[in-house]
């Protein structure tokens, strides 16, 4: 395999994760009792642009079907994020009634339906039926297809090019990035900018944040390797901010390469504590499994012990973060007999790999688990006040990554 960005040899392996299912394939009842698709889950990072990527196997129409069932406003912290982010890009950006707003990977219309609302034209692209039907209720235009440079250049041949395309962690999940991001140029107007929100690979190691890591994911980004990226597509990224979204993600800026704004220090800043991470050296990326093999044997220990002292776990939060987990540490009902989440779209279904099942939180009360294990540790917080009622019975939470540990 070579790299999917400068086409070196990969050689390199950063993480081996073993067979996974895709991490948001949930299976119904009936998928139970047919066979399931285990892919390789392995990474590998390039030594020559270091891009860290997954080893190619799955395809992206295999992994966003129609029946996708992430849905974006699910999480009402994600939804505050949507609404600041579009009222400071408005600000920003002075955008108005004669601007022009795309939205790569559109999802639900959870974003963009704050651009709708203050009149600002707009258009959603999503390629997953499930998600692009939830937008278009609420009167949001999408484009229902995978974006690249054959639909960018189609959108500017229309004189559609945009004042601003934004993309919330769709980068990591597109398995051709130079493609797109050459259609992120052509669809672009001069004088626009660019937003790329996606998690930073830089987090990740220093967290061992490895359950971010499934095919969906493609790509695992550095802000060195995102600059370069853009460079050869003619694009620039001239500043960068740090959001503590997904674990800690990068939201980048980008503009044509003859864009008269400059780069601002936050760029030249952030990409010396990539040096001093060690991003650019291999012995960082050759340390990392056995810190995920730590954490798997760790939630492995707690759950044994718990089993054997007749105490019951449940878990809260279906997402595709916790499918890794789950799966890397063979984790299976006789452990944690049942997930708990709030989107409608998964309850009734089925974990993937594990074969767990997903019921409403109103389960939790009726089976009073004595620990409940957040698998979406990012929004823990939110989390814990939305079921913090299991306390009333002496329930209490905890985490498993970084470390394992009882939340107060």
């Amino acid at each position: 395999m070579n790299c999917r960005h400068c086409q070196a040899a990969l050689t390199h392996v950063f993480l081996d994760l073993g067979f996974a299912p895709p991490s948001n394939a949930y299976l119904t009842e009936r998928d139970l009792h047919a066979p399931e698709t285990w892919f390789p889950l392995k990474l590998y990072v390039c030594d020559t642009c270091w891009l860290v990527q997954t080893e190619d196997y799955a395809s992206a129409d295999a992994l966003f079907s129609k029946d996708y069932a992430y849905f974006s406003s699910t999480s009402t912290t994600w939804l505050e994020h949507a609404r600041r982010y579009a009222e400071e890009m408005r600000q920003r950006l002075g955008l108005s009634k004669d601007s022009f707003v795309i939205e790569v990977a559109s999802n639900d219309g959870y974003l963009l339906k704050n651009f709708a609302a203050a009149g600002i034209p707009c258009l959603g692209i999503e390629p997953t039926a499930s998600t692009a039907a939830a937008a278009e209720a609420l009167g949001i235009p999408v484009l229902r297809q995978f974006f690249g440079e054959p639909l960018a250049c189609e959108l500017a041949g229309q004189g559609r090019q945009a004042d601003l395309i934004l993309g919330n962690n769709v980068y990591a999940h597109v398995p051709d990035i130079n493609d797109f991001t050459a259609g992120l140029r052509a669809a672009l107007k001069p004088g626009g900018t660019i937003t790329l929100e996606f998690p930073h690979l830089l987090r990740l190691i220093q967290e061992a944040q490895f359950d971010t890591v499934y095919h969906e994911h493609f790509s695992y980004l550095s802000l060195h390797t995102v600059r370069r990226i853009f460079r050869q597509a003619g694009l620039r990224v001239w500043h960068v901010e740090q959001l503590t979204t997904h674990g800690g993600s990068l939201r980048v800026f980008g503009c044509h390469s003859d864009d008269p704004r400059r780069d601002t220090p936050a760029v030249a800043e952030l990409i010396r504590a990539e040096e001093d991470g060690g991003l650019r050296k291999l012995d960082t990326y050759w340390q990392f499994q056995s810190r995920a093999e730590a954490i798997k044997h760790g939630l492995l220990a707690f759950l044994l012990e718990k089993k054997r002292a007749g105490q019951t776990v449940a878990a809260y939060g279906a997402a595709a973060k916790g499918n890794t987990l789950l799966n890397f540490a063979g984790v299976k009902p006789d452990l944690l007999p049942f997930v708990c989440d709030a989107a409608p779209s998964k309850q009734g279904s089925y974990l993937p790999g594990s074969h767990i099942p997903i019921l409403p939180p109103a389960a939790l009360i009726e089976r009073r688990p004595d620990f409940v294990l957040i698998l979406p540790w990012n929004i823990a917080d939110e989390i814990r006040q939305q079921i913090d009622f299991i306390r009333e019975w002496g329930g209490r939470f905890f985490i498993a990554v970084p470390t394992l540990r009882l939340l107060d």
